[in-house]
């Protein structure tokens, strides 16, 4: 890690956090490789992403309990199995896939410091372009240059997030001294199919290249996914957070891809 503390000693953790003037800590580091992650589940514990999502978080969690400080824990709707068409903050999670199962142990363990934590789930993030991580929308981006066709699921439903939405929100749940379970999420939701044709438009690539396929189809032999993730946002509604809509988060990204 850049700051020279393995999350996962719980030592070396409280030391950090214990140092710091702050009264609140962000917990945002994970491993999110979610098909990478799935091979890992006949090691459970002993596995890099258990080891990094739920032990790194319970030492977190203890080194705030002990230093007296506020944690705000970044977590995923795949927590999810997308049975249903929408979740609220109040919904019961049920992961299906190996990674969803390690980040809701983590929430539980955020869970356990009552008033003093935050979870804030989070959803299919995009942002301008990233030369060392792609997101999916500059996935999609590549292929459409290069006149390659996009084929996409038409049945799935996700929300896609624009991360310079994300922090303001973070700003906001901290200024209202927030605790409990926010959904920081973009305001629409979407097929990836949907999504694809609109990144074409904003962009201006021919939307005939985007063709469809089943949320099946697509996922065959992948780790499991939610097939219907809409997550309403009601807490940070009535907190007067305002999230993009899809489009107009593509657009944005295309201004910021154009200043680069």
């Amino acid at each position: 890690l850049a700051t020279g503390v393995d999350i996962t000693h719980h030592k070396d953790v409280l030391a950090r956090i214990s140092a710091s003037e702050s009264t609140w800590v962000l917990h945002m580091a994970a491993i999110t490789d979610v098909d990478g992650v799935e091979q890992e589940r006949s090691l459970g514990a002993a596995g890099k992403a258990w080891q990094g999502n739920v032990v790194a978080t319970g030492a977190i969690v203890d080194a705030c309990r002990q230093a007296g400080k506020k944690l705000l824990y970044i977590s995923t709707d795949y927590v999810f199995d997308g049975a249903k068409d929408e979740y609220a903050e109040t919904d019961q999670p049920n992961p299906q896939g190996w990674y969803a199962v390690t980040k809701w142990e983590g929430e539980k363990k955020i869970m356990t410091l009552g008033e003093g934590g935050v979870i804030v789930r989070i959803a299919n993030p995009y942002r301008s372009r990233d030369p060392i991580k792609g997101d999916f929308v500059h996935k999609i981006l590549d292929r459409l240059a290069a006149g390659q066709t996009v084929v996409a699921p038409s049945d799935q439903i996700f929300v896609p997030t624009f991360v310079d939405d994300i922090a303001p929100a973070l700003r906001t749940i901290i200024q209202a001294n927030g605790s409990g379970i926010y959904h920081v999420v973009g305001s629409d939701a979407l097929s990836p199919y949907e999504a694809a044709k609109t990144i074409a438009r904003v962009y201006g690539y021919q939307e005939s290249l985007v063709g469809e396929t089943t949320f099946a189809a697509y996922f065959v032999g992948r780790a499991p996914r939610p097939f219907h993730a809409r997550l309403r946002h009601d807490r940070i509604t009535q907190l007067g957070i305002q999230m993009s809509d899809f489009a107009s988060g593509v657009a944005s990204v295309k201004r910021q891809d154009s200043a680069q």
